[in-house]
């Protein structure tokens, strides 16, 4: 589970995520699920919604004694995520153990916030849904946990948010309400079409819920619009309403509608979970209410800052010290070693790449990254096999001339200061000088294959154009998707490989090239 150092102060997952193999080990449900990933380490697949049930269900077992059951065709809420929400709500209200009431709009079949809420604070809470599946898993999630006497699940008619649900408790003024609205317009959207931007990387976890819970009319920015309208009738019958909203581009038209209904009383946040963020606005018609501040930038460009990295471990390390070998390297360091190999894939990526002087614990290289070779690897891959395949075989003699001058190419670029000229036959250095420019961008190395003449008569002069490709190209490339720096230096026992922004189009594309070298190098280990 990634979560992130911008959750909320006191949420329990901030400092501590979930140890997955303690709960597996206690819990034989949520065992199921877990997996141990190519590090050694155990995971869970969020696109499986039986794993996220099973990880909604444990945590809330472990770390607040509730047991609910979740239909897997409803809506399966993550607990740190609720979480926040809830400690946002705190703040609204300035007070956590007094006697609070609140109302949760559409509770869902998990009935989590006013479980949470009542758990934690022993808040009262009225909880409505409009879903016939929602509303009776909701009663039983209250029931079997002894709730009933704080929490109180009403069925309401379709479309209906706070009107209908208070004409039966006329005198009675809530604190809050909260509400975790659709974010969908239509099915569309749900699938992520023309919703979604096309250069974000997929969703980490399956999407579930039902129609009622995903979509509404408009999506979320007209639900939400329907709840202002509903509190400027309302008004002071409740001293704080409130929304969670899953896409940014709703907060700023949501705060311009509350501006000219002239509510006095608006604040915002955003809550933090990885890869996932979702949007908070509340509005108050009570003048002697505290406002909580907006977050602040400062928070984000410290998360910007923070570069991408994972770990090699130890056990791993000689075997990748092998493929580094059997490229040339001679330096049994494992620093040295793995540079070799993330340079290996750098070349065939043609991604261009430059060393940087460093310590023998510590190696750089700045990246220059001007196309997008990185993406649908595994189908071009499973491609060139196919087409390997088709080939007629080559005679033994042609085999063999192929793997010399690939390892002659190899040692050269382990080993750039080497006199590669004097080392290599003719055709052999041509072979080199073949593999050196592929580190251009695939323009470039056209223009040198038109000029180039690798008859045996000619010398190709190797060590020049290795020199040249790693020390200036990478800086004067005018047109580049980004540059980064990447980082290989030894973490106690293992190795660790870091990848700083430097300037770019889109950060993405650093994440993505970080997780295919990462998966590079696993899958060397695992062979």
């Amino acid at each position: 589970m990634a979560l992130n150092k911008s959750m909320h102060p006191r949420n329990r997952y901030k400092d501590k995520p979930p140890d997955f193999a303690y709960l597996a080990s206690k819990y034989p449900e949520f065992q199921l699920h877990v997996q141990t990933s190519l590090l050694g380490r155990p995971v869970v697949n969020f696109k499986e919604p039986e794993a996220v049930r099973a990880l909604t269900c444990t945590l809330l077992k472990e770390d607040f004694g509730l047991t609910i059951e979740i239909p897997l065709e409803r809506l399966i809420p993550t607990v740190p995520l609720r979480l926040n929400y809830i400690h946002w709500v705190e703040d609204l209200i300035d007070g956590q153990k007094q006697l609070r009431r609140g109302i949760d709009i559409g509770t869902g079949a998990s009935c989590i916030y006013p479980l949470l809420g009542a758990t934690m604070n022993g808040w009262y809470f009225l909880a409505t849904e409009v879903d016939d599946i929602c509303f009776n898993y909701a009663k039983k999630n209250v029931e079997q946990n002894n709730m009933s006497e704080l929490i109180k699940v009403v069925k309401v008619p379709q479309k209906t948010l706070l009107m209908d649900a208070l004409k039966e408790e006329t005198e009675i003024v809530y604190d809050f309400c909260m509400c975790n609205p659709p974010f969908f317009a239509n099915q569309l959207e749900a699938k992520g079409v023309n919703s979604r931007n096309s250069r974000r990387p997929p969703p980490s976890s399956v999407n579930t819920g039902g129609v009622t819970e995903i979509m509404a009319e408009g999506g979320e920015l007209e639900f939400v619009k329907r709840i202002i309208h509903d509190s400027l009738q309302l008004k002071k019958r409740l001293r704080w309403y409130s929304c969670m909203l899953g896409k940014k581009c709703s907060l700023s038209p949501l705060k311009e509608e509350l501006r000219k209904q002239g509510v006095p009383k608006v604040t915002y946040t955003e809550f933090c979970q990885g890869r996932t963020m979702r949007w908070a606005l509340a509005w108050s018609f009570y003048d002697d209410v505290i406002v909580p501040s907006p977050p602040c930038k400062k928070r984000k460009l410290e998360k910007v800052r923070k570069p991408l990295s994972f770990s090699l471990p130890e056990a791993g390390l000689k075997e990748l010290q092998k493929k580094a070998s059997a490229l040339g390297c001679t330096d049994s360091c494992p620093v040295e070693g793995v540079t070799v190999l993330l340079e290996k894939s750098l070349t065939e990526l043609r991604v261009l790449f430059k060393r940087v002087p460093c310590t023998k614990q510590e190696q750089s290289l700045f990246l220059t990254a001007v196309e997008n070779t990185w993406i649908h690897g595994r189908q071009r891959r499973r491609e060139q096999k196919r087409q390997l395949r088709e080939l007629p075989r080559a005679p033994q003699s042609l085999q063999s001339t192929v793997v010399t001058t690939s390892s002659c190419a190899s040692v050269s670029d382990c080993n750039p200061q080497a006199n590669v000229q004097a080392a290599l036959s003719p055709e052999q250095s041509c072979e080199t000088q073949l593999a050196v420019t592929s580190e251009e961008p695939k323009e470039h190395t056209e223009a040198r294959l038109t000029v180039m003449d690798c008859s045996p008569k000619k010398e190709c002069n190797t060590e020049h154009h290795l020199s040249s490709q790693r020390s200036s190209s990478p800086g004067s490339v005018r047109h580049f998707l980004f540059k980064c720096l990447l980082n290989v230096m030894l973490e106690e026992k293992d190795i660790l490989v870091e990848m700083h922004w430097v300037e770019g189009q889109n950060k993405d594309l650093m994440n993505q090239l970080c997780t295919f070298l990462k998966n590079t190098l696993l899958r060397s280990v695992a062979k």
